[in-house]
């Protein structure tokens, strides 16, 4: 069965690399991807879609933000551009067809960081997430925290949660958990049992700015093992931006691709001693 996104949900992410066939060799080398190119032999520009284990996971594109951008699923770009601009953001790129694949359009929250809106034609969305190579999460730094809720609030029905002992939010997009489950994951209530409520419902989250940063989104990846993946990554020309992070739930590193993008790699360690790493 495909993955499907239902507005509101974070569903793909892209890269818009100065040299995307660099990229493509760096990440394929980290994280196994292969690539196949989503534009017709012939035409000037390039989408390169990564798949691991046969899945399309991310793209490297042409270059342009050089960065990692996140794409939600909308079911009407126009109107949710419309309601962007409404809630004082603003509309950076205007819809645009792109090809079968869909309909996109890039916004700015009131902080000014990007955001693409996603109406799937062909491309649904990331079909392999959460698994070692994988997008696993994208989260918004921001240094307005109230007017980040209200805004994608007002566009996409997030509802946000503290989160204990940590600066920061998640984002609820309440009936989520109930789409998971009667689609890909039958067994998420019982898999989440212990998990707070409305974690079923959870598709993105929220943090503060640190001193210096430009209000942004930010992308993390799954990895078996944290401290390899950085290594690796070192060896292939990244810069470890922050050093081991430990939480009770994860391993992570923020990471720099030789080109100047930042991601984060993060191993899931269960908070249970005796169950052994994630």
């Amino acid at each position: 069965m495909d993955r499907t996104y239902p507005p509101g949900v974070p569903c793909w992410i892209d890269l818009e690399p100065p040299d995307a066939d660099a990229a493509a060799r760096f990440y394929g080398e980290l994280f196994g991807w292969s690539f196949d190119d989503a534009v017709p032999p012939g035409a000037p520009e390039h989408y390169l879609v990564a798949s691991l284990e046969g899945q399309p996971v991310a793209a490297i594109g042409m270059p342009g933000s050089g960065a990692w951008n996140t794409y939600v699923a909308v079911d009407d770009v126009e109107a949710v551009a419309g309601r962007a601009t409404d809630a004082g953001g603003s509309v950076v790129d205007p819809p645009v067809d792109v090809g079968p694949a869909g309909r996109r359009a890039t916004i700015a929250d009131l902080d000014g960081a990007f955001l693409r809106l996603w109406r799937p034609g062909t491309r649904l969305g990331a079909q392999l997430v959460n698994a070692p190579g994988a997008w696993v999460f994208s989260i918004l730094h921001t240094a307005d925290a109230d007017a980040a809720d209200a805004f994608h609030g007002r566009l996409f029905g997030w509802e946000p949660d503290a989160v204990p002992g940590v600066d920061g939010a998640m984002w609820r997009l309440p009936g989520y958990g109930d789409h998971l489950a009667a689609t890909i994951d039958p067994d998420i209530r019982e898999r989440q049992a212990e998990a707070p409520p409305g974690f079923a419902d959870v598709v993105a989250g929220r943090a503060p700015l640190d001193t210096g940063e430009a209000a942004r989104w930010h992308v993390t990846f799954a990895v078996a093992d944290r401290d390899e993946s950085v290594a690796k990554a070192v060896d292939l020309g990244a810069t470890d931006r922050s050093g081991p992070i430990d939480t009770m739930w994860t391993r992570e590193s923020v990471l720099v691709d030789p080109q100047g993008a930042a991601f984060t790699v993060s191993q899931y360690t269960s908070p249970d001693p005796d169950a052994g790493g994630g």
